[in-house]
C-alpha cells in the first residue's frame, strides 16, 4: 500500500483511484458524526444512570477530548502504512463504539464501580477517534493541495458534528433508543473500513482485515437485531423486577415493573411510585392543601403526568376544573389509554374537569395569566440542573403570581431525614419568593420518610376536616406531619437560584452519602 505517492498537482503525478479518493473524503464526514455520537451516548448514559447531567456530561466530554488529544499525539508514531492503520482503527472504533451503549447498560448492575468501566471505555474510544483525523490528513496529503486538504477535512468534520448534534436528540434517542443508535453508528464506522478494503483489494492483501471487519459487522447486526432483548436484560438486572413496559422518549426513559400485585414506575431509573403505597404519598401531597382552601374551584398541578395527584384532586366535589402541566406527552398517553393504568388513576386524565397541557412548566408559568386556588408542584427530585430550575426562586415567583390571594400550594421536597439540607432549601427558596412556607412529612414505605412544603401568601391556616374514605390521613396523623424531630428539624439553608443551583449540589451530596 503506497501512502507516499507524488502529489496529484505535480506534472505527470499518478492520480489516486477515484473511488478511493471519494471514500476517503466521505469517511471524514462519517467518522466525525460517529465520534460525536459515541461521546453523546456516553454522556447521556452517565446522566441516566448516575444522575446530575451537568457533572456527567462535563466529565465525559472532558475525558473524551483529552483522550482525543492523546490519540492525535500518538498518531505521530505511525511512520508508515497510514491507510492500513486507519482501517484497523475504524474496525476497533466500530466494535467499541457500536457496543458501547449495550455494554454499559449491561455492566451497570453488575460492577461495583461503574465509573471505572465508563471512563475506561470513553478513554479507549476517544484515543481511537483522536487518531482518525491526523491519519486521514496524512493519507490525503499527496492527493490534494494543502489548502484544499485542510479546508475539506475541517468542513466535513464540522458538518459531521452538526449532523450528530441534531440527529441525536431529535431522531436517534426517541426513535431508535441508545442501544440501537450505538449499533447503527458502529455499522457506519465498519462500513468505511469495508469500503476502503474493497477499493484496495487489487493492490493489497486485505484478507485478514476484511475478515475482522466482516466479523465486527456481523456482531453489530446481531446486536441490532437483539437490541430490545439486550435492553430488557439490562433493565431486569438493574431493577431486579420483571419489566412490563419500557420506552425512551425525547425527555426520559419510562419503565414500568410488576412483581405480583406491585406495579412500579421508574423515570430515568428513579422510582416514582409503587402501587403498594402511592396513596400515602398522594394523599399527603393533595389533602393538606385542599382542606385549607375554602373554595378550591381552580386547581393547577405541575408535573404528575401519571394522573395520581389529579385522581385525589378530582375526588373533591368543590373542584370545578384542574389544569395539569406535564412535559412528556407519552406519560399522559400511557396513563390515559392503558386500561390498567387508567384504573389506577381513576380515569383522571380523561375527565372533562381536567385540561392536560404538555409543556415545559418553567416556560409555561411565565406566560400563564390565570389564578388558581390550589397549586400542587409534583416534580421529580432535583437530581440534575434541568430539574433544579423547577425548584428555584425565579420559578416560585412565577408560581406565586398564579396563586390566588387566599390560595395554597405545596411542593414535593425530597426526604427531610436523608437530605435535610435539601428539604429545608425548598422552604428557604419559597420564602425568598415572597411566600410563607411550612414543611411537613409523611412515611411512605417505598421512599422512607418523605417531605413536602406548603406555601401561601399569608399565614397558613389550620386544617379543615378531612373527607371520608381516605386510606392514610386522619386528623391526628395530619397534625403529626407538621412535627419535626431534631434529626429533621429546620436548619439554615441557602436560597436555590438559577445562577447557583445550590439544591442540586446539596441533593447529590446528601443522597450520595446515603446511597454510598
Amino acid at each position: 500500500m503506497d501512502d507516499h505517492a507524488p502529489a496529484a498537482s505535480e506534472p505527470g503525478a499518478p492520480q489516486a483511484p477515484a473511488p478511493l479518493a471519494v471514500i476517503l473524503l466521505v469517511s471524514v464526514l462519517v467518522v466525525a458524526t460517529c465520534g460525536l455520537i459515541y461521546e453523546l451516548l456516553a454522556g447521556t448514559l452517565a446522566s441516566y444512570l448516575l444522575g446530575d447531567s451537568v457533572t456527567q456530561f462535563s466529565t465525559v466530554i472532558g475525558t473524551y477530548l483529552f483522550a482525543m488529544g492523546v490519540g492525535s499525539w500518538l498518531s505521530r508514531h505511525v511512520h508508515r502504512r497510514e491507510l492500513a492503520v486507519f482501517v484497523r482503527v475504524e474496525i476497533l472504533i466500530a466494535a467499541l463504539g457500536g457496543w458501547s451503549a449495550a455494554g454499559l447498560f449491561l455492566l451497570f448492575p453488575l460492577v461495583g464501580d461503574f465509573r471505572i468501566a465508563l471512563y475506561a471505555l470513553v478513554l479507549s474510544i476517544g484515543v481511537l477517534v483522536g487518531l482518525e483525523i491526523p491519519l486521514l490528513i496524512r493519507i490525503l496529503r499527496h492527493r490534494f493541495a494543502f489548502r484544499e486538504l485542510v479546508s475539506n477535512v475541517l468542513t466535513y468534520d464540522y458538518v459531521g458534528a452538526l449532523i450528530a448534534s441534531l440527529l441525536f436528540p431529535l431522531v436517534l434517542v426517541p426513535q431508535l433508543g441508545m442501544i440501537r443508535t450505538g449499533f447503527v453508528f458502529g455499522l457506519a464506522n465498519v462500513a468505511v473500513a469495508i469500503a476502503l478494503l474493497v477499493a484496495l483489494r487489487r493492490q493489497e492483501r486485505v484478507g485478514a482485515d476484511l475478515a475482522a471487519a466482516l466479523l465486527v459487522a456481523a456482531s453489530l447486526l446481531a446486536g441490532l437485531a437483539m437490541a430490545d432483548r439486550l435492553q430488557r436484560w439490562s433493565e431486569i438486572a438493574f431493577y431486579n423486577e420483571p419489566v412490563i413496559y419500557a420506552r425512551s422518549t425525547p425527555y426520559q426513559r419510562i419503565v414500568l415493573t410488576r412483581r405480583n400485585a406491585d406495579l412500579r414506575l421508574y423515570l430515568n431509573g428513579n422510582l416514582q411510585f409503587s402501587t403498594r403505597d402511592e396513596y400515602r404519598y398522594h394523599e399527603a401531597l393533595v389533602w393538606p392543601v385542599l382542606t385549607r382552601v375554602a373554595q378550591p374551584r381552580r386547581v393547577l398541578i405541575l408535573g404528575g403526568g401519571d394522573g395520581l395527584a389529579a385522581r385525589e384532586v378530582l375526588r373533591d366535589a368543590r373542584v370545578g376544573h384542574v389544569t395539569l402541566v406535564d412535559l412528556d406527552p407519552e406519560m399522559a398517553r400511557l396513563f390515559r389509554d392503558t386500561p390498567q393504568l387508567a384504573q389506577l388513576n381513576g380515569g383522571a386524565l380523561a375527565s372533562p374537569r381536567l385540561t392536560l397541557v404538555n409543556a415545559d412548566a418553567f416556560r409555561w408559568v411565565r406566560t400563564e395569566q390565570g389564578r388558581y386556588d390550589a397549586i400542587l408542584v409534583d416534580f421529580p427530585d432535583p437530581t440534575e440542573f434541568s430539574l433544579g430550575k423547577l425548584y428555584t426562586e425565579s420559578f416560585y415567583r412565577e408560581v406565586a403570581r398564579l396563586l390566588a390571594p387566599q390560595g395554597m400550594m405545596t411542593v414535593q421536597s425530597t426526604s427531610p431525614l436523608v437530605a435535610p439540607r435539601s428539604f429545608w432549601t425548598v422552604a428557604s427558596t419559597l420564602e425568598a419568593a415572597g411566600l410563607q412556607a411550612r414543611g411537613y412529612h409523611a412515611y411512605v414505605p417505598s421512599f422512607g420518610e418523605w417531605g413536602f412544603t406548603m406555601a401561601a401568601h399569608g399565614p397558613i391556616a389550620a386544617a379543615a376536616p378531612l373527607p371520608p374514605g381516605l386510606r392514610f390521613l386522619t386528623p391526628a396523623s395530619e397534625r403529626a406531619m407538621f412535627d419535626f424531630p431534631p434529626d429533621m428539624a429546620r436548619r439554615p439553608t441557602p436560597v436555590n437560584r438559577l445562577d447557583n443551583q445550590a439544591l442540586v449540589r446539596s441533593f447529590a451530596e446528601e443522597w450520595g452519602r446515603y446511597d454510598g
